[in-house]
């Protein structure tokens, strides 16, 4: 087992603290893009993690707050990779869009939306209705989203809704979506920024991590406590916030978006930090011996 360079830099700065918290872990929540895989390539330790992590008896779910791709796309999109998951182990932001708009908001039902046709499709099947780029059909409610199909009249009919104070969704903060490719893939937390700029408005809530809810959701899946329950990403100000919001353990690996140099500005302090999903795995096991 390697040794872990960056333990002095993490909330549990101890080999005793670190395998105390380790051991009792029943659950991986697992952000996706930088972390499970980067764009469209899969990392070569993905596939021989969730294997032992079965091995050893730790549940596990797929968590991200892209909402580009429904569920089943989603599901689809890990199949190809060699990922096999079945719908209770997925959980993106749209799905807790839906949630949160059903809960808080039972009579929205017109919805428009600034997202992709996939994503439009999963909030169509919950039974919502996607308003047209028209000012004669009124949305109940405004939810922008990370729209790789953004047309610039969309984005002016979605301003000019929020200008009006029709209630305001976004789904997730992510300013850019991790890629493999030489180019940057403008994320939600980007589009609304540029809605605020002409708007003069924030969302009124912005659903993904770090929001505690996507975590919360996971603990009532499989019934756990937050201690129970770790959260890796490769993020500080999404993935390991919201754990810390939700009362989790919060594991960051920089296989993605953020260095060590980030690590060091950061005013959020990971619980854990890893090199990547091996260097935990190593980790996990230590723990159980």
């Amino acid at each position: 087992m390697k040794e872990y360079g960056y333990i002095d830099s993490s909330r549990l700065n101890t080999t005793d603290k670190l395998y105390n918290c380790l051991k009792d872990i029943k659950h991986i929540a697992l952000d996706m893009d930088g972390t499970i895989y980067n764009g469209s390539t899969l990392f070569p330790f993905t596939i021989p993690f969730l294997h032992n992590l079965k091995e050893m008896g730790i549940s596990y779910s797929f968590l991200t707050n892209n909402p580009s791709k429904s569920t089943a796309d989603y599901l689809l999109h890990l199949s190809k990779m060699g990922i096999m998951a079945d719908k209770e182990e997925m959980y993106t932001s749209a799905q807790a869009t839906i949630e949160y708009i059903k809960t808080s908001m039972p009579n929205a039902k017109r919805l428009f939306l600034l997202g992709t046709p996939s994503m439009i499709s999963e909030f169509e099947e919950a039974g919502f209705i996607s308003t047209a780029d028209d000012e004669n059909d009124v949305p109940d409610a405004v939810v922008v989203a990370f729209d790789m199909s953004l047309t610039y009249s969309r984005l002016c009919r979605a301003s000019w809704w929020v200008s009006q104070k029709i209630p305001y969704i976004a789904t997730n903060p992510d300013r850019v979506c991790p890629t493999d490719k030489k180019v940057i893939l403008v994320d939600c937390g980007a589009i609304y920024t540029c809605i605020e700029y002409a708007t003069g408005r924030f969302p009124d809530i912005v659903i993904g991590k770090p929001n505690p809810g996507m975590l919360q959701g996971i603990l009532k899946r499989y019934e756990l406590q937050p201690s129970e329950v770790l959260m890796v990403g490769d993020r500080i100000y999404t993935d390991v916030k919201m754990a810390h919001n939700a009362g989790a353990v919060g594991v960051l690996v920089l296989s993605g978006e953020t260095t060590m140099d980030i690590v060091n500005q950061s005013e959020t302090v990971p619980d854990i930090i890893a090199y990547d999903l091996a260097e935990l795995e190593s980790m996990l096991m230590q723990a159980r011996k």
